[in-house]
Parts: structure tokens; C-alpha cells; sequence
């Protein structure tokens, strides 16, 4: 790739990061409950998808079982989707969306217990820090910790670091044919929407979260089609062509992008600054560790010392 080549990917994967660093902020605002805005974020996202995925089908030379691993990975992303969003009413968009992305770590970990991928020490030194980082955040050592449930929320953001790790590993070799990404990503967000619909009307999810309201409501709805087209058109489609792209360090620093910025949005348009010292402290702790991870934590096989 030439220089203004590589330029020009850098700047699209900065573009859909920061698309993607809105998601929260307009969830927010649709005013829904976390199995609503789950549910409808990717449901108003199928038809814009499956009119990309029907203009590239004959560049779509995936098996019918790969398909149907797409769709399996989008099964997975249903619940990490459901416990995100209610990680973000109980703790605040900013705090959920980076322990969310504490799922660097657990994927290069799983996938040194799966794949023989050894990691890179950083991991290791990591995994403590990241627990420290978590116990402050959950303001179980402040008298008067922010968040409506913060304990709650570091909880359901664990939740979804495992499931958002699940559905990466799955989703990873999914595309090992290198089909459209359009397409790919249609399959999986028709098995995330199907994975919500079913978990929103389940009376187990209903014990902890509020059931799928079907009623549509505005503005509420329109704030969901907007971050369906933003984001999970979008933004997502625009990371998922430049990142196999872009050299490892240029990938490295667009996905750490997103949850920088979700911070950032959730001080400047939320309003989201009563976190105690702890909690900042434990907000650093987990940012440095998922940055270490990310740029430093790649795991290498036995015939292959770079990605």
C-alpha cells in the first residue's frame, strides 16, 4: 500500500471509531431500556445492511456453514449488547463502554488456551491491574461512589467483555474467506437481532432487566436509527474494510480511539464527572492496562511472530 493509500485507510478507521464512540451518547438519548435499544439499534440496521450485502453478492463466495458461523457470532454478540447497555444506565456510558473493551485481554488469553497463541508478558502484568482498576471503579471502597449501581455495572461489564471476547474469537473465523464485509456483518447482526429478541422476552432476563418494549416511540426511535446508520452501519463497515489494511500499530491506535472518546463524550454531553478519586484512579488503571494490552500484548503462534 502506498503512503497516501495507507493514509487514507488510517483516516477512514479514525472516522468509523469515532462514529462507533457516539454509540452510547445516542442510546442515551433514545430515553429506551437496554433490551429496547439492543434490539432496535440492530434491527434498523438490516435493511441498510442487506441491501449492501445484495449489491456485493456475487463477491460472496462463502459457504453455506460459514454463513451460518457469522449468524452463530451474532447469537453470541445478543447478550454481550443487552448487558452493555445496562452497564450504562447502572455505571455511565464511559466507565461501561472501557470495561467493554477490557476484552483485549481476555481474548488474548483465550486464544492462548485455544489457538497456542502465546502472549506477549504485557497480558500477564495487565490481568492484575485491570482487577484493581475494577474493584475502584465499583465503589466498594467509597462512601458515595457515582453511578446509579456501580457494582452492578462493573459486574454486567465483565459480563460483556466475555461475551464481546466469545463473539470476536467466533466471528475472527468467520472470514477466514474474506467475503464482503457488508455481508459478514449482516449475517451477524440478523443473529444478534434474533438473540435479542428472544433474550428480551425471556423471563430470566426479565428478573434482571426490564423485558423488549415492540411499541415504537419518538423521539426515542429516531435517536436508535440514527446510531443504527452511524454506528452499526457506518462506522462498523468503515473499521472493518481499513483495519486488515492498516499496519498493527495504526490498528492498535483506531481501536483504542473508541472508548477514549466514549469518555470523552460522557464528561462533555453527559455530564458525567461525579466519579470519586478511586474511581478515576481505577478508570486510569484500567485505561493504561487495556492501552499496554493493545499496543504491546500481541499474541504470537509457534510459525508466526507477527500478525
Amino acid at each position: 500500500m502506498t503512503v497516501d493509500g495507507d493514509r487514507r485507510t488510517m483516516l477512514i478507521a479514525l472516522l468509523g471509531a469515532a462514529s462507533i464512540s457516539f454509540s452510547p451518547v445516542l442510546y442515551i438519548y433514545s430515553d429506551t431500556n437496554p433490551s429496547t435499544g439492543a434490539f432496535f439499534r440492530m434491527l434498523y440496521a438490516l435493511p441498510f445492511l442487506a441491501l449492501l450485502a445484495y449489491l456485493v453478492r456475487q463477491s460472496d463466495t462463502r459457504s453455506s456453514k460459514t454463513r451460518w458461523l457469522a449468524f452463530g457470532a451474532g447469537l453470541l454478540l445478543a447478550p454481550d449488547m443487552l448487558v452493555y447497555h445496562s452497564a450504562m444506565i447502572f455505571i455511565g456510558v464511559g466507565i461501561a463502554t472501557l470495561i467493554g473493551n477490557s476484552q483485549v485481554i481476555i481474548v488474548t488469553l483465550a486464544s492462548w488456551k485455544l489457538f497456542g497463541e502465546k502472549p506477549n508478558p504485557a497480558i500477564l502484568i495487565s490481568l492484575p491491574i485491570v482487577m484493581i482498576g475494577l474493584a475502584l471503579i465499583s465503589g466498594i471502597f467509597d462512601s458515595n461512589p457515582y453511578g446509579e449501581d456501580p457494582v452492578k455495572g462493573v459486574i454486567f461489564g465483565i459480563m460483556g467483555a466475555f461475551f464481546y471476547s466469545f463473539f470476536l474469537i467466533v466471528f475472527r473465523h468467520a472470514n477466514k474467506e474474506l467475503a464482503p464485509v457488508s455481508s459478514v456483518q449482516f449475517d451477524a447482526t440478523a443473529g444478534a437481532a434474533l438473540g435479542l429478541l428472544i433474550l428480551g422476552f425471556l423471563p430470566l432476563s426479565r428478573a434482571a432487566i426490564e423485558p423488549l418494549d415492540i411499541q415504537p416511540t419518538w423521539p426515542g426511535h429516531g435517536w436508535l436509527i440514527l446510531l443504527a446508520l452511524l454506528c452499526q452501519v457506518a462506522g462498523w463497515l468503515a473499521i472493518a474494510h481499513a483495519l486488515p489494511r492498516l499496519p498493527a500499530a495504526h490498528t492498535s491506535f483506531a481501536i483504542l480511539l473508541q472508548p477514549v472518546l466514549t469518555l470523552i463524550w460522557g464528561y462533555l454531553i453527559l455530564h458525567e464527572d461525579g466519579h470519586s478519586q478511586n474511581q478515576l484512579l481505577g478508570i486510569f488503571l484500567v485505561l493504561i492496562a487495556i492501552t499496554s494490552v493493545t499496543l504491546y500484548g500481541s499474541a504470537t503462534t509457534s510459525d508466526e511472530s507477527t500478525k
